[in-house]
């Protein structure tokens, strides 16, 4: 339902009805499994920590743990002006139950982390939103709770190989296409695809004919402006008739196009896979500001985040960065060094959108978006396509250019899924996949020489930065320290084409493409000498992927 003329509301069903109307006798009420007297959140058919099914609802205290705020200035919603504060409580009762909600009946300097915080209500039609605010006795700050796994202990989730067989050694990467990139192109989507799949062709050597695969992310659907219409739109157009196809928003990130193609030309359904990747997002942005379109559909269910207006996940993000900030010591500055190395290489590249000179006073005094983010936190919205060939290693080496190897991939998911009950101080769904990765190889981080890290936000860079063990969990400050580590003449190399926070945001495919080039030699004044192997990362927060590759010598 929604609110008129307020905030965007739940939908209320049978399973969550209990939580969303418990404010209307002032208690609040939480899921519990009565097997294991654990708390259950969100509601499921299915305690995950018993794994039994004899499922209760328990009215709690509503005294809970204040563990996370971010004051949004850049989000305004309707029914919450800016700024407003997004916070995050853990439950006393249950601390792994962690409920995003509003900080109300206070200023968001007088908010401090371990703070004792209870609920209050909010009546919004037939939904009572549980806010909280400060309890009037505050005593000695509570310790923050600790993930279910440590960051530095999920190694030991990781699963075996299944098999000493990998699937990694009979596929290379053989061509690499893009379109144009810019803000506003005013060109429609699946222009850009096609154009960034002729140039991928054209640059493997081979024909439309030899493509017998089509891969893409998040495939067909109503994204508005992250997309091009998936695998039936480009199929329409092109006629290529593939062997095998796959598109969808459930894969290992916006990069698990290419992990999925491998699959199916290691598993000989196909010898040659276009995989694609199109945003118009700057586009599509400003055909709203004009009223060409309208904005995306009102109404719906607007789920456990988005009625205290964490509508991005910048709120989510933001929390996380300021955990490992209250834990590690890390500072804006230390998130800045990213911005500033990012923009730094993206002076180098012609087709960055963003090449000129960022400071650090330039940095730190930029418009807040959501704390600690600021402009130059966030990525870069624009227009453009990248399209890569997955080619049978077999074939690889007869073609036009050097093949890139893959040796290895990281996939496995061993963090909570839903956002703001998973990892504390890290990008959630960067930690595991990591982890996976390194168990694949013999490689080791040291081995890497130029890392392309998914950088939506400059602390998702940081969270790819540790959780690959370019420096220990909780070292980034020290690291990234004066920007030298990361530079191009660094001891990891990063985001050397400027990044998706100033060459913009290809959503994962253009870290892969950048390290192509790279691996090929063909960076120009941007490329690292002697570049052998490339960590790429695509994707965290939603489950991500990881690749390792090098060259064929």
């Amino acid at each position: 339902m929604a609110g008129p003329p307020g905030r965007p509301l739940p939908l209320i069903t049978d399973q969550n009805e209990f939580f969303w109307t418990s404010g209307a006798d002032g208690r609040l009420r939480v899921q519990e499994c009565t097997s294991c007297a654990a708390l259950v959140h969100p509601p499921q058919p299915v305690c995950r920590y018993c794994r039994g099914h004899d499922l209760g609802v328990r009215t709690v205290s509503g005294f809970a743990t204040l563990i996370g705020f971010t004051v949004s200035h850049g989000f305004g919603l309707p029914g919450l002006p800016t700024p407003y504060v997004v916070a995050q409580v853990a439950l006393e009762e249950d601390p792994r139950v962690r409920l995003t909600t509003n900080a109300v009946e206070c200023e968001p300097g007088q908010l401090a982390l371990g703070m004792r915080m209870e609920a209050v209500f909010e009546q919004a039609g037939d939904v009572w939103l549980p806010l909280f605010r400060p309890t009037a006795e505050q005593g000695e700050r509570a310790e923050l709770p600790v993930d279910e796994v440590e960051p530095d202990q999920v190694r030991r989730l990781v699963r075996p190989m299944a098999t000493p067989e990998k699937f990694e050694d009979k596929v290379a990467i053989t061509g690499i296409g893009a379109s144009e990139l810019g803000r506003r192109l005013m060109v429609p989507a699946l222009s850009l695809t096609v154009r960034a799949c002729e140039s991928a062709i054209a640059d493997a050597g081979l024909t439309l004919d030899d493509i017998d695969g089509l891969s893409t992310y998040p495939g067909a659907g109503s994204f508005g402006g992250f997309g091009e219409g998936g695998i039936l739109a480009l199929e329409s157009a092109l006629g290529v008739r593939p062997t095998w196809h796959n598109g969808g928003i459930e894969t290992f990130g916006p990069g698990g196009s290419l992990i999925s193609a491998m699959l199916a030309v290691a598993g000989g359904l196909a010898r040659h896979v276009l995989c694609f990747r199109t945003l118009t997002e700057a586009t599509t942005t400003e055909l709203m500001r004009r009223g060409t379109i309208g904005p995306p559909a009102a109404g719906g269910d607007a789920g456990w985040l988005k009625p205290y207006g964490a509508v991005s996940a910048a709120h989510t993000l933001a929390q996380n960065a300021q955990r490992h900030m209250h834990r590690y010591g890390t500072t804006r500055e230390s998130l800045g060094w990213i911005a500033l190395n990012q923009r730094a290489n993206a002076a180098l590249n012609p087709t960055a959108i963003y090449r000129d000179p960022l400071t650090m006073d330039d940095y730190l005094q930029a418009r807040p978006i959501t704390t600690p983010f600021g402009l130059y936190d966030c990525d870069v919205p624009c227009d453009g396509a990248v399209a890569v060939i997955v080619s049978h290693v077999d074939t690889a080496r007869d073609l036009a250019k050097p093949p890139v190897l893959v040796d290895a991939v990281g996939t496995q998911i061993t963090e909570r899924l839903e956002w703001d009950q998973s990892t504390l101080t890290h990008e959630p769904q960067v930690l595991g996949q990591a982890a996976h990765l390194w168990s694949r190889t013999t490689l080791r981080p040291a081995d890497v020489d130029v890392a392309e890290l998914y950088d939506g936000f400059t602390f998702n860079c940081l969270s790819w930065i540790e959780a690959l063990g370019f420096c220990a969990i909780g070292e980034a400050k020290d690291f990234l320290q004066g920007g030298k580590n990361i530079a191009r003449d660094g001891v990891l190399p990063l985001n050397t084409h400027g990044g998706q926070l100033s060459h913009g945001r290809t959503h994962g495919m253009g870290l892969v493409h950048e390290a192509i080039v790279q691996l090929r030699g063909e960076g120009g004044d941007r490329q690292v000498p002697g570049a052998r192997v490339a960590a790429v990362s695509s994707g965290g927060l939603t489950p991500s992927g990881v690749l390792l590759l090098r060259t064929d010598t």
